[in-house]
């Protein structure tokens, strides 16, 4: 589903640090929200690696960096200290956020 000129659902997470974020505390702000399927898997920690590392460049256009799974804030306490992430990864135990924007979808192998 393309979110394009849709307004976005709003939603309150805590983070690594068991801080609240609410989306519409950002509002007038650009946010780049991902979401990734699990902490720690190699995939999940490279993109998080690579949001890491361009962090700087992305502020410096106005975009603030916000990951979300479905693991804990006890993991992604975990997570982000082994990978010195910088920016908040927000726990969604209860897959409702994910629900709302959709992101949950029947795995796929091989054709089945």
């Amino acid at each position: 589903m393309s979110w394009e000129g849709k307004t976005a659902p709003d939603f309150t997470l805590q983070d690594q640090e068991s801080k609240e974020h609410t989306l519409s505390d950002y509002q007038g702000q650009k946010v780049l929200l991902y979401f990734y399927p699990r902490d720690a898997t190699p995939g999940c920690t490279t993109e998080a690696q690579q949001f890491r590392d361009r962090l700087d460049e992305l502020k410096s256009y106005g975009v603030q960096v916000l990951g979300v799974s479905r693991d804990t804030v006890k993991s992604h306490e975990k997570f982000a200290l082994k990978e010195s992430l910088n920016f908040p990864i927000l726990a969604d135990p209860e897959e409702v956020v994910v629900n709302q924007y959709e992101v949950l979808k029947q795995k796929n192998m091989y054709g089945k």
